[in-house]
C-alpha cells in the first residue's frame, strides 16, 4: 500500500499524556491530515530508480555549483510526493549524511504533502512516514518557503501564521543555499503551543527542536530536485495509476478505495557496469577502477549533469557518455 492510502485512511488521533498531571493532550497528525491529503488534485509516487537520481543530485558535493532557484515551482497549489525510503537511506549514507540507526523514519516509505500559491513560489510543506501501514506520522514541523527571498531577506510564511521560525543552512553554499534563503522551519501550532506550556529547559528545548527539524529538513532537497526534473522541456516519464475495478471490489467488502496517482521514473540516463570485486587488472599502469560523484553545472536555460561513473580500467564495462542535458524554458529561466 502506498504511503497516501495510509494517510487518507487514519482516522487515530494521536494522544499525549502528562504522567506527572494525568492531563491529556490531542496534538495535530496524520488523522487530522487525513482529508486534506485524500483531496490533492495531484498525487506524484516516485519510483526508485527516480528516487536514486533526486538523491544523487540533491545530496553529491557535486551539486554544489548551481543556482536554480528561478527555475523552480510547485506544479499545483496542492499535491503530494512520496517515495521508498530504501533507496534515499542508502543516498544518504553513500554521501556520508549520519543517521540515526533506530530512527523508524529510515524505513517504510515518506511522502509530503505541499500547499502552495497559484504561482508555486511560496508555500507550505509537511512530511509523512511509515514503518508499517498501521503506523503513519506526520512531522511535529511544518516548512514554509518563498523562492523569491532575496539574500539577506527573510521569507514570510504563506498564511501569516506569526510565531519562532528556525533557519536550516548549509555553510558550504554561500552563494547556492536556497535552503538556508528560501526556507524556515516552525512547530506545527498545536505543537507549539504543546512544548511552550510544557516548561522545558533551554539545552531539552533544543534538543528537542533539532530532532523535530530533522525528520523534515532533509526532505526539502529532494523535493527540490524532483520539482526541478518536472519542470525540465522533456518533463519525466509517467503513467497514471487508477484502480477502478479494484475499487469496486474492495467497497462490496467495506474497504477503503485506494487513491489514483501518477507514477513517475527516470528519464533513461547513460548505463555503467558495477565494479566486480576481485576482478584481476589488466595492467599495473592503469588507474585503480573508482567510482566518481555526480557534478551538476548551470549555464543560462540548461543543467548540465556529470553523472556517478566508473573510472580506471574499462574491465568492468565502459561508460558510454557520462553527461546528461536537461534544458528549460527560456522564459522561466529569466
Amino acid at each position: 500500500m502506498n504511503l497516501i492510502d495510509s494517510v487518507a485512511q487514519c482516522r487515530t488521533p494521536f494522544v499525549v499524556r502528562d504522567d506527572t498531571s494525568g492531563q491529556v493532550t490531542a496534538l495535530n497528525n496524520t488523522a487530522d491530515c487525513a482529508e486534506p491529503v485524500a483531496r490533492c488534485p495531484l498525487r506524484y509516487v516516485l519510483s526508485d530508480d527516480l528516487t536514486r537520481l533526486c538523491a544523487d543530485l540533491a545530496y553529491s558535493k557535486g551539486a554544489r555549483t548551481v543556482a536554480c532557484t528561478d527555475l523552480l515551482h510547485v506544479p499545483t497549489e496542492t499535491l503530494w510526493v512520496e517515495w521508498c525510503n530504501e533507496p534515499w537511506k542508502n543516498a544518504l549514507q553513500r554521501y556520508g549524511f549520519p543517521l540515526i540507526p533506530a530512527g523508524a523514519q529510515w524505513v517504510g516509505r515518506r511522502g509530503a504533502w505541499i500547499r502552495s500559491a497559484r504561482d508555486g513560489r511560496r508555500g507550505l510543506v509537511r512530511t509523512f512516514w511509515s514503518a508499517t501501514a498501521a503506523d503513519v506520522l506526520a512531522s511535529s514541523v511544518e516548512a514554509y518557503f518563498d523562492f523569491d527571498t532575496a539574500a539577506g531577506e527573510e521569507p514570510d510564511p504563506i498564511d501569516r501564521q506569526a510565531g519562532f521560525a528556525g533557519r536550516v543552512y548549509d555553510s558550504e553554499r554561500a552563494d547556492d543555499d536556497i535552503l538556508g534563503r528560501c526556507f524556515r522551519f516552525r512547530y506545527e501550532q498545536s505543537w507549539s503551543e504543546y512544548y511552550g506550556s510544557a516548561g522545558l529547559s533551554s539545552e531539552l528545548s533544543f534538543a528537542l527542536w533539532r530532532h523535530a527539524v530533522g525528520t523534515i529538513a532533509m526532505d526539502i532537497p529532494m523535493l527540490l530536485t524532483f520539482f526541478l526534473l518536472l519542470a525540465t522541456r522533456s518533463g519525466l516519464p509517467q503513467r497514471a495509476q487508477t484502480f477502478e475495478h479494484l475499487n469496486r471490489r474492495r467497497r462490496q467488502r467495506g474497504k477503503a478505495p485506494l487513491l489514483d496517482h501518477i507514477e513517475v521514473h527516470a528519464p533513461l540516463l547513460p548505463e555503467y557496469r558495477e565494479c566486480q570485486r576481485g576482478e584481476p587488472r589488466t595492467s599495473r599502469l592503469s588507474p585503480r577502477l573508482h567510482h566518481v560523484r555526480g557534478h551538476l553545472v548551470r549555464r543560462g536555460s540548461q543543467i548540465f549533469w556529470r553523472i556517478p561513473h566508473l573510472r580506471g580500467s574499462t574491465r568492468s564495462g565502459a561508460v558510454r557518455t557520462r553527461t546528461v542535458t536537461w534544458t528549460f524554458e527560456k522564459a522561466r529561466a529569466g
